[in-house]
């Protein structure tokens, strides 16, 4: 019965998520969590069915040929890079610390992309901007055990990247990162891998889901709110957790 709720909280988070092109580790390792899960090992699972479905949705993106390959290449290479290093750097770190900076981040992202209304302008052809947006958001997503989605996706909003184009540079950097932060968890957490499959199979059913409505029901306005108002309900719920 317990891990048939673990694949129903992944199936929810996963179409929630996936319609914003991020991993929905960030949401699933709290509600794991909640549901009596070792909080490593909620990371660990929580990454895995993040790679499962921006996996999923970078499939389906391929298929539509939307994916710019050279906008989105640099910022997937230095996430591949540093997550790793962020991942075990996470193991000497007071996670009560990491977690209540993240909460900042989550709030200020949320809000910018809420109420900002002048975005900052970014020549794309300056190709190492983005590589090292790459590396400071793959460093960050190791740390915390997600895939980077969350982080990436607000700040290339920010900088003035469609919303749609932000989301589908997130899904095609996220199985990248996921995957060697997962192999780097593995060297420190025991794995259960029921839970990893009952989680995934759920990412990645949410992964179609959610990706199917972004694309047939959603403007890119809508997204940007959807993002927002999902990273303010990560940020309460981690909130909460801290107190």
């Amino acid at each position: 019965m317990e891990y048939l709720e673990y694949f129903g909280v992944a199936l929810f988070f996963s179409s929630l998520l996936s319609m914003a092109g991020t991993g929905a580790a960030a949401a699933i390792i709290p509600s794991l969590g909640m549901l009596g899960v070792g909080f490593n090992l909620a990371k660990a699972s929580g990454l895995f069915a993040g790679l499962c479905t921006s996996t999923t949705s970078t499939a389906l993106n391929l298929k539509h040929k939307i994916i710019d390959i050279r906008f989105s290449l640099p910022i997937a290479f230095g996430m591949l890079l540093f997550s790793p290093l962020g991942a075990q750097f996470s193991r000497y770190l007071d996670i009560n610390v990491v977690k209540g900076i993240f909460i900042i981040f989550l709030i200020f992202s949320g809000s910018m992309m809420m109420f900002a209304k002048k975005e900052l302008n970014v020549n794309i052809e300056k190709v190492w901007i983005f590589a090292l947006i790459g590396v400071g958001v793959g460093f960050m997503a190791g740390m915390l055990g997600l895939g980077g989605g969350n982080i990436l996706l607000p700040v290339l909003i920010l900088l003035g990247v469609d919303a749609k184009k932000a989301a589908v540079t997130a899904s095609f950097a996220i199985p990248l990162s996921a995957t060697v932060s997962f192999i780097s968890y593995m060297t420190f957490v025991h794995i259960d891998w029921l839970l990893i499959a009952a989680v995934s199979l759920g990412a990645v059913i949410g992964g179609i889901i959610g990706n199917s409505m972004m694309y047939f029901k959603l403007s890119s306005d809508h997204i940007r709110k959807l993002v927002a108002f999902i990273l303010y309900i990560l940020a309460i719920k981690m909130s909460y957790d801290l107190l």
